[in-house]
């Protein structure tokens, strides 16, 4: 499984990461704007809200989407099993924490911007006849869309798990494309074609990129969905993980398919991985 690494400076990027995306569903981004430093001074901004007991405070409010997911709130589709993580979700205009709002709000819009910038790339670099199939451009899909959704992830140290549960069981995106800051531990994997799972680099300062459902439903499968997870620590490492995905939706009414529209869809997939009644 060849999930290359674009030089996001490199006047091949976009070739690249088209490249990539459509043989594995997966590609890793080198030499962008936000430093190491930068993700790691979130990550332990983030550490400390989750180690702490005001996390409860900000639980989230159904039928809002935002704010603080306990341990095992979500499962995979189709498992049985809850994974082993809270997590947090960030939208534009969501309650947040004061000392966290400030770098929260600024790695969403630089990630946002980013990611239009790539969506531009991958729809520039698709062929005449999947961007003709389209039925809206990637770009005017995220026109005014404020469904962009920012999930901080702290994954603890697995202590007494049931069988069969792990971090993040195996899964794939519901959304166009996602944006994940390289994680503080390994753990991601991504499984191939035949079947074989296979790590993602986790270098620092890298983020890796990768195709949502959404994306390959608009795209007619071009752009696959590949399925991912993260696995459990091994003794000597089990310790705390921390990972930064920014998923890129459109705006509700745009159109994915033949009478399918985008929050059709996330409402669907909503429900399936428990996170919807």
């Amino acid at each position: 499984m060849n999930v290359e690494t674009v030089d996001y400076r490199a006047s091949d990027a976009g070739e690249t990461l088209t490249r990539s995306l459509r043989d594995t569903g997966f590609a890793v981004l080198a030499n962008h704007p936000i430093t190491p430093e930068r993700i790691d001074t979130i990550y332990a901004a983030w550490g400390d809200f989750f180690a702490g007991q005001d996390k409860f405070d900000y639980a989230v409010q159904p039928p809002a989407h935002d704010g603080y997911f306990a341990f095992r709130s979500e499962n995979a589709k189709d498992s049985p099993v809850k994974d082993l993580k809270e997590f947090f979700h960030v939208y534009p205009g969501c309650r947040l924490p004061e000392e966290l709002t400030r770098i929260t709000r600024e790695i969403y819009a630089d990630l946002e911007t980013l990611g239009r910038e790539l969506l531009h790339w991958i729809e520039q670099g698709a062929p005449t006849s999947v961007a003709e199939k389209l039925k809206m451009p990637l770009g005017d899909m995220m026109k005014g869309s404020d469904q962009s959704l920012l999930r901080i992830l702290h994954y603890p140290p697995v202590e007494d798990a049931e069988p069969g549960a792990i971090r993040a069981a195996a899964h794939e995106d519901i959304n166009l494309i996602t944006l994940l800051l390289s994680g503080s531990k390994p753990g991601l994997q991504a499984k191939d074609a035949s079947g074989d799972w296979h790590d993602i680099a986790c270098d620092a300062g890298m983020i890796t990129i990768n195709n949502g459902d959404m994306l390959a439903l608009a795209t007619d499968n071009y752009f696959p969905s590949t399925t991912h997870r993260v696995t459990n620590p091994d003794q000597i490492e089990n310790v705390s993980r921390y990972s930064m995905p920014m998923f890129l939706h459109p705006h509700p009414e745009a159109p994915l398919a033949e009478g399918v529209t985008a929050d059709d869809y996330l409402q669907q997939r909503l429900r399936e991985i428990g996170l919807k009644s």
